[in-house]
């Protein structure tokens, strides 16, 4: 059988698009979506193409012209103006009448009888005369006319010039002829967030630690009065593990202990008690009144609250006993807990996710995020995800999204990468990564380019965490104050999502020894800190955040590019927005207990500067000021004193960077 309805135009090789459209790309509201495809057809003709991009759920396309490159590469771009799920799609056509301005003015030679020519271009005017609006249309005839007359005495040139003057082309680009084209479809979609998703600085910590009396469970009243520290630091999230009453079954002690001791507060990991479950409030932190004025207080210093989402029950959460059929269990009935061999964990169980109860199941585990919504949380960080069925989340995204699209989902999904890039894909904003555990400089280099250069960048957006309650990397025990602020550095301006578990300020790291977890981790017990104990970074991490603010090059991500410096220790990047208006660049020695040099290679031509032209810098942690001249740069830095420098090219600061912070 001859086919039908083919498409008259091919379009292909779409940029971006994730696994054939099945999954949508990610921005923020203001970001640019730059497209690209492959757009031919057969033969010589002109082709046109549009991008089309509307929200989801309107009717209007929005179209704006591509332009083609070389070897049928086509460009355009739009940008997406608010939250939500968008669309967009490229409608490619042949442009009869671009076509045939194209051929008869290449016949139209002295001499040369071109009324056929001109008789077809008549024809091709007419159909798209008809597509017209009725002001353009009236034109438009009135310009056919004058042709028809002037071919009707023979003015051939006369017609000639009229056709493919510069008012009918531009009354033509009013009404194409479209009907030997194809739409791609289906469309593509987008998911738009909003910007804290591209910029901020998380600060994690435990309510019941921020107690300032030992023996006392700290409360929301506490992590109140600690917020003005926090926010005086620099941070725009605070992200707090759960909250909920805590389960006395197989209680957790402290260190891990399976046995706890009388006045051992158990993991908050392990959900649920007589005094409720996943919507509950531990009563030792407080009441719902303290919790009201704790968003009240986050709210009124431009703070947002990230809350621990996990699906963890005690055997004691009111789930267990009106529910037993949403868990696992053992054949001789009782309830199997969670396991992660060798490791063992009696004081949580898990539910099962399949089986008549699923539709129950899950839409009590979306009530959980929906009533969080209600208390002011619109981040939720998302614990070990990938032990639950991809289904689920993507089913979960979308309808809280569907609810409140200002909802912002972070995966800790320390886990395989197609699993960790799989929740990226069906609705997580933000993704937990593998920087914790890249200290060198060639892998840094390679993970930060696949991160930022390759089709990842798409839809996979990183939170770098320097450590976590989990995480006490053996780099952070054993480097001591420098390499704390070498991670920082790295996690904060690397990325321009980045994160710290509260400690870090300290340089705390004493570990379980050989072992990558806490000593008397917070996990398990409750603590009572000296927020200002000798040997802390504050000042630095409230520079280096300062820094972030005041330079929106470092609020972006795939803007990152690696530049040489001749020691392998000392890692070279920078940053730029378009337009060269702000540059920054950064060397960090990588190495916690060495002093190292190297020639750094500034990309000067990237720079819009030539060898041999003079650039003003400054130096933003000393406040010095230079005037340099050419590619080339020697650094020393010695950990103990500067084990980073940050270069802003161009004017002089109107920031005071003057205080040192090392």
């Amino acid at each position: 059988m001859v086919p039908e309805n083919y498409p008259r135009v091919i379009i292909e090789a779409v940029e971006p698009r994730i696994e054939g459209g099945r999954f949508p790309i990610k921005r923020v509201v203001g970001e640019k979506v730059a497209v690209s495809a492959d757009i031919y057809k057969e033969g010589h003709d002109k082709l046109a193409a549009v991008l089309k991009v509307r929200r989801v759920g309107e009717k209007r396309w929005h179209e704006s012209p591509m332009t083609q490159g070389d070897n049928d590469r086509w460009y355009g771009d739009f940008t997406v103006g608010a939250i939500g799920r968008w669309e967009y799609t490229i409608e490619a056509y042949a442009e009869h009448y671009l076509s045939w301005v194209d051929e008869i003015s290449k016949k139209n030679v002295p001499g040369a009888d071109l009324n056929s020519e001109l008789l077809e271009g008549l024809q091709i005017i007419k159909a798209s005369a008809a597509l017209a609006a009725p002001a353009e249309r009236t034109r438009i005839n009135g310009l056919l006319a004058a042709m028809e007359s002037a071919l009707a005495v023979g003015e051939q040139q006369g017609a000639i010039d009229l056709g493919v003057g510069a008012v009918m082309r531009s009354l033509m680009a009013s009404c194409p002829d479209r009907s030997e084209g194809y739409e791609l479809s289906p469309a593509l979609t987008i998911m738009v967030n909003r910007p804290v998703t591209r910029f901020a600085a998380w600060y994690e910590f435990f309510p019941r630690s921020q107690g300032s009396m030992p023996y006392r469970h700290g409360t929301l009243q506490d992590s109140i009065r600690r917020l003005r520290d926090i926010k005086a630091m620099g941070f725009d999230v605070v992200y707090l593990p759960p909250i909920h009453p805590i389960g006395h079954s197989f209680r957790k002690g402290k260190n891990n202990s399976l046995v706890a001791l009388p006045g051992d507060v158990g993991s908050p990991w392990a959900i649920g008690n007589e005094h409720g479950g996943h919507m509950g409030l531990e009563p030792q932190l407080g009441t719902w009144a303290d919790w009201d004025e704790f968003v009240a207080t986050c709210r009124e210093l431009g703070i947002e609250i990230a809350l621990d989402y996990v699906m963890n029950c005690s055997p004691d959460h009111p789930y267990v006993a009106e529910h037993p059929e949403w868990f696992f269990h053992r054949p001789d009935g009782s309830i199997k807990y969670a396991e992660n061999p060798p490791k063992k964990y009696q004081d949580i169980v898990n539910v099962n996710f399949y089986g008549p109860h699923q539709q129950a199941l899950w839409r009590e585990l979306l009530s959980v995020i929906l009533f969080w919504v209600e208390q002011g949380v619109k981040i939720f960080r998302v614990d070990n995800p990938h032990t639950k069925p991809v289904p689920f989340w993507e089913w979960m995204t979308r309808e809280v999204r569907a609810r409140d699209p200002e909802v912002i989902f972070l995966a800790e999904a320390f886990t395989r990468p197609p699993m960790l890039k799989m929740m990226a894909k069906v609705g997580f904003n933000q993704s937990y990564t593998y920087f914790t555990w890249r200290n060198f400089k060639g892998e840094l280099i390679e993970y930060l380019t696949e991160l930022t250069q390759s089709h990842d960048k798409e839809y996979l957006r990183p939170n770098f965490f320097a450590n976590t309650p989990d995480i006490n990397p053996p780099f952070l025990q054993t480097g001591g104050r420098p390499a704390h602020q070498i991670r920082f550095v790295l996690a904060s301006t690397l990325s321009s999502v980045y994160g710290i578990y509260n400690g870090f300020e300290l340089c705390e790291a004493t570990p379980i020894p050989g072992k990558e977890e806490y000593l008397n981790s917070e996990k398990y017990d409750y603590k009572v800190w000296d927020w200002d104990r000798p040997g802390n970074i504050k000042d630095f991490i409230t520079r280096i955040n300062l820094i972030r603010r005041e330079n929106p090059a470092l609020h972006e991500l795939e803007n990152l590019r690696f530049y040489p410096a001749d020691d392998d220790n000392i890692l070279f990047y920078g940053k730029m927005t378009p337009g060269r208006g702000n540059m920054v660049f950064i060397a960090v020695n990588l190495d916690p207990f060495d002093v190292h040099e190297a020639e750094l290679s500034f990309p000067v031509g990237d720079m819009g500067l030539g060898e041999g032209d003079t650039y003003q810098v400054v130096e933003m942690l000393t406040g010095a000021r230079h005037l340099w001249r050419g590619s080339k740069r020697l650094v020393r830095l010695d950990p103990r004193v500067n084990p980073c420098e940050i270069y802003r090219i161009g004017a002089w600061e109107q920031v005071d960077y003057a205080t040192p912070c090392m």
